[in-house]
């Protein structure tokens, strides 16, 4: 290292060490108190406020969807369904002649018949 450098360095840390000293003398008790409150409005009313106005659109949220699937007639109803028909009895077409029944392979009295 350069000899010069050497002597540099305390004759530096002593100016320096001088100056924060001396700007650490400039503070005084007066500068470390706490600062006064805030006057006037604060953050809780406005807080308040932004609560109520969530609670007041929740509340008319439920209200809409109650009246939407409570009252009759709305959106969400299922349509009615008409009544059941009694069944009746169809008669074949008169041009279709009936053709005779034929004999079944499950009918047992046709299997033991030669």
């Amino acid at each position: 290292m350069n000899p010069d450098a050497e002597d540099r360095r305390p004759a530096t840390e002593d100016r320096l060490r001088a100056a924060l000293a001396a700007r650490a003398a400039l503070v005084t008790h007066h500068d470390l108190r706490h600062d006064a409150p805030p006057q006037g409005r604060s953050w809780g009313v406005h807080r308040a406020r932004r609560v109520a106005l969530a609670a007041l659109g929740v509340a008319a949220a439920v209200v809409a969807v109650c009246l939407l699937v409570l009252l009759p007639g709305s959106p969400l109803d299922p349509a009615p369904a008409p009544p059941a028909g009694t069944p009746g009895i169809t008669e074949p077409p008169p041009s279709a002649p009936p053709r005779p029944a034929s004999p079944s392979a499950a009918d047992p009295s046709v299997i033991g018949q030669p």
